[in-house]
């Protein structure tokens, strides 16, 4: 049966959209201009120009549970052949290599997939014109406040008999919810882990590595600056990781998985790993209002070498020298016995 990859969404220019190309037996994505072998496909998705705004990179609405949104998508068709493509929407998530991604058709939608309804739900459009695909969003009274993402899709699945694969094209625009109530942004470090590898000489220093998951603990789309440090005994020898790129923008309920080495750190026996995220939080305009840090602590030993040494020679040394100093008991133990029985005899 065919295998689905599955659609990489980005900000798109009002003009733009995005492709992904879904194939038996291949993995990862593509994006870039929807194109079939022969190049006569080709369409673009954009949100339309209405009350909402006239140039809008993207679906985003503030609505409270119980609230309903209309809204428009254009679909151009700029190929020279008739296009038939569905029309659906799914939820969003982030994938392992930080992109928000969109559930494939099959797979069953809770948020913004299941709450957002398309007038029709498959396109015929001629080349060279557009169709207007007009939507309801349609938010439950149970909603849960805060952020939700998801996507409307169009969708145009294609069979190459040559490669003997199925081919599905996919181009959406992100669409965005923020729904009323408390909005508690907040993140957690867990599982967090720190490992120290040395090296031969006991004089250099050796790498540690640190690894932890982020989780958005929270109910709003968050990122977090990482830091990330090693330290020996009362703060002393410490050493940050340097190049540490910020968690991509989480949506509640997710995690991140981190694995961060931290090199030139000294053996100072006793190690602290010390994590700190500065939660980032962004608003509808863009702006980005950074939050309270979260830090966490993890410990493991990094003793070295030359001491390693010097313990393996006292715990070899230390029997030594307790039998030494038992056999010497021993023999003034002797000597004494025999220098009574000497008496008692003269005696």
């Amino acid at each position: 049966m065919p295998t689905h990859r599955r659609l990489r969404l980005t900000a798109l220019p009002r003009a733009a959209a995005l492709v992904l190309l879904t194939a038996l037996a291949l993995t990862g994505l593509r994006a870039g201009p929807a194109a079939a072998a022969d190049g006569d496909v080709s369409w673009t998705v954009r949100t339309a120009a209405n009350a909402y705004g006239d140039n809008r990179s993207s679906f985003g609405y503030a609505v409270n549970p119980g609230g309903t949104v209309e809204d428009t998508m254009v679909v151009t068709n700029r190929g020279r052949s008739t296009l038939r493509l569905a029309v659906y929407a799914s939820d969003g998530y982030t994938t392992d290599a930080g992109q928000l991604d969109l559930l494939t058709r099959e797979k069953k939608s809770v948020g913004v997939g299941a709450w957002v309804h398309p007038r029709v739900d498959a396109l015929t459009i001629a080349p060279g014109r557009s169709a207007d695909v007009p939507f309801t969003v349609s938010v439950p009274k149970n909603a849960t406040p805060g952020d939700h993402v998801g996507g409307l899709l169009t969708s145009l699945k294609q069979s190459d008999t040559a490669a003997g694969i199925n081919v599905d094209r996919r181009l959406g625009v992100r669409l965005a919810l923020r729904v009323g109530g408390a909005l508690t942004p907040r993140l957690a470090v867990e599982d967090l882990h720190v490992d120290y590898d040395g090296t031969a000489n006991p004089f250099a220093k050796g790498t540690a590595t640190v690894t932890y998951t982020v989780h958005n603990t929270g109910n709003a789309l968050l990122s977090a600056r990482q830091d990330v440090s090693v330290q020996g005994p009362f703060g002393r020898l410490r050493t940050a990781a340097t190049d540490i790129e910020d968690t991509p923008k989480l949506l509640p309920g997710e995690r991140w998985k981190v694995r961060v080495p931290v090199r030139g750190v000294a053996p100072g026996v006793r190690l602290t790993a010390t994590v700190e995220l500065l939660p980032l939080l962004t608003d509808a305009s863009g702006s980005v209002t950074p939050l309270k840090p979260v830090e966490a602590t993890a410990h493991t030993w990094a003793v070295p070498w030359i001491v390693v040494l010097l313990l393996l020679a006292v715990a070899v040394a230390v029997p030594l020298v307790r039998r030494a100093r038992a056999r010497r008991k021993e023999r003034e133990a002797a000597r004494v016995q025999e220098a009574v029985e000497r008496a008692l005899q003269e005696a």
